[in-house]
């Protein structure tokens, strides 16, 4: 899919990432604020980036030392465009190192908290903002002496220079993390970049994508046929919707049975698909076929990139007997190409691999359409409202491409997928009855290989223990554990204890993301 089609932007801005876990995050802050962005690598071509059109960039942060061999570096095309800049921690230092600054190690590495200082209230980036702030750092090195033509905008008690920036270039620096929840003010600091320096105005909605989308599609696809796997989602269901609204019948939905689905769900969703949709869908139940490609795997790595290739390989044997299907329609969003592709490997670590990304096999026999690719999971759901999907298919939790394969910690069997789906319905029914499932990003059981002794009636017992997950969350990048009601957990643990045959214990997981993810595998 062309993106100059999918952003269908009068501004935007560009974000080169350095290995940033949060890279994605300052994405979505800056969509947030209805500027049109995309995240680049750091050392990607000049043309690719020119191609956006940026009004500024923002450099993000990353865990190298520039001091490291073959750290990452500034872009030479970056200053000669002459735009504005604003680095982010390792952004800030590598701008501070390469324009004549000194970054040193710090004698004390500062992860978490801290108390900032305006030093000049009156500059843009700090415009109506309170002179104390609390702000997130999680930095090793830091910014020793400025480079010339900057000057000190802020400080912190281990980090005299917080922020700085050159006025007359317009390239500034920030040591703490603006786009991160636990820096409360930071979406008002990128705000003040993006208006007060960049010289946006905000007019970007993902709603505006939708014609573009559609035509765009119609464009790539031509007189051709296309499949689409459905889960059920928003995303792939949204994805399905926006390709029929361009091809009309020449698509062919394909829903896949891989037997890893929650309770129930192949015969709701399939029903959906027809009676209120109106999608040409083809039903394959290859359960049997999953569950026999998983038998004796435990590395969840290994299980998503075999569940991946079985789904490529069920859509290559259902186009067959389609005819000739030359395109694959997949709901890939743009934190997944993110995580998967952003950063090369000297800047970052994979975090898993994904689906919908890294997970097709090389000889795939389609090419990808892919209309999300760029959106975000709120900005998707906002395009499914203006769709007029219903709100059971807009609002559906997020569930993981490989399905319960990764909420079962060690191997998938049909006896623990029985066990795993009658818990996880507990969950999800007790958690809607509470009136709680619009409010909570995603609420599930995952059942671990652990097994531990209990008290039964009469008798001792040896059961599984099986953990239940809640978080809230805006966008999935980062999160936090929902506060669920006492009496809730109560009931749910009471629940699952005496009707899920085989658990005898059930704790509930009370991490965030960082330092955890949303699902276990």
């Amino acid at each position: 899919m062309p993106e100059a089609s999918l952003a269908n932007h009068e501004e935007a801005v560009a974000i080169l990432d350095f290995g940033s876990q949060y890279s994605q995050l300052i994405a979505r802050r800056v969509r947030e604020c209805g500027v049109y962005c995309q995240v680049f690598r750091h050392n990607a071509e000049q043309s690719a980036v020119e191609s956006l059109a940026p009004m500024g960039f923002i450099l993000s942060g990353g865990p190298a030392s520039v001091y490291e061999p073959n750290a990452p570096s500034l872009p030479s095309y970056l200053l000669e465009l002459g735009k504005p800049v604003l680095g982010i921690c390792y952004g800030m230092q590598v701008l501070a190192h390469e324009l004549g600054g000194q970054v040193i190690a710090s004698t004390q590495r500062e992860y978490g908290p801290a108390a900032l200082t305006v030093v000049d209230a009156s500059h843009t980036l700090f415009r109506n903002l309170p002179a104390n702030l609390r702000v997130w750092m999680s930095h090793e090195d830091q910014v020793q002496r400025c480079p010339p033509g900057f000057r000190v905008l802020a400080s912190s008690d281990n980090a005299p220079i917080a922020a700085c920036g050159d006025e007359q270039r317009h390239i500034y620096g920030l040591q703490f993390h603006p786009e991160v929840i636990h820096t409360p003010r930071g979406i008002d600091i990128l705000r003040n970049f993006l208006f007060g320096v960049c010289g946006c105005h905000g007019t970007w909605q993902p709603a505006s994508l939708i014609a573009n989308t559609v035509a765009a599609i119609a464009t790539q696809v031509g007189s051709a046929k296309a499949i689409c796997g459905l889960s059920g989602g928003v995303d792939s269901t949204v994805a399905a919707t926006l390709a029929h609204r361009a091809i009309g019948e020449r698509l062919a939905c394909i829903f896949v049975n891989h037997g890893l689905l929650r309770q129930d769900e192949a015969r709701h969703n399939l029903a959906l698909f027809r009676k209120h949709l109106g999608l040409r869908v083809v039903y394959a139940d290859a359960s049997a076929r999953f569950l026999r490609a998983l038998r004796g795997v435990i590395d969840p790595e290994e299980k998503r990139r075999i569940i991946g290739r079985e789904f490529i390989q069920v859509f290559e044997e259902e186009a067959q007997k389609l005819g000739s299907v030359r395109f694959l329609v997949q709901g890939t969003l743009y934190p997944d190409v993110i995580e998967s592709n952003a950063a090369d490997t000297r800047a970052a670590a994979r975090i898993k691999t994904h689906h919908n990304v890294g997970g097709l096999p090389e000889d795939m026999q389609f090419e990808l359409v892919e209309p999300l690719r760029y959106l975000f999971k709120d900005e998707v759901r906002r395009i499914g409202k203006e769709l007029g999907l219903p709100d059971e298919i807009v609002y559906r939790q997020p569930f993981p491409g490989p399905g319960l394969a990764v909420r079962i910690i060690g191997e998938d069997t049909a006896e623990r997928l029985e066990c795993l789906r009658a818990a996880d319905a507990i969950v999800t029914s007790e958690v809607a009855s509470a009136g709680l499932s619009r409010g909570i990003w995603q609420y599930f059981a995952v059942l671990t290989p652990v097994q531990t002794v209990g008290v039964m009636g009469d008798g001792r017992t040896y059961g599984n223990v099986v953990a239940v997950r809640a978080v809230v969350s805006e966008d999935g990048i980062t999160a936090d554990w929902a506060r669920l009601p006492g009496d809730l957990l109560s009931r749910i643990s009471s629940r699952i204890v005496n009707e899920v045959a085989g658990v005898n214990r059930v704790v509930y997981d009370i991490t965030s993301k960082p330092p955890s993810t949303i699902e276990w595998e």
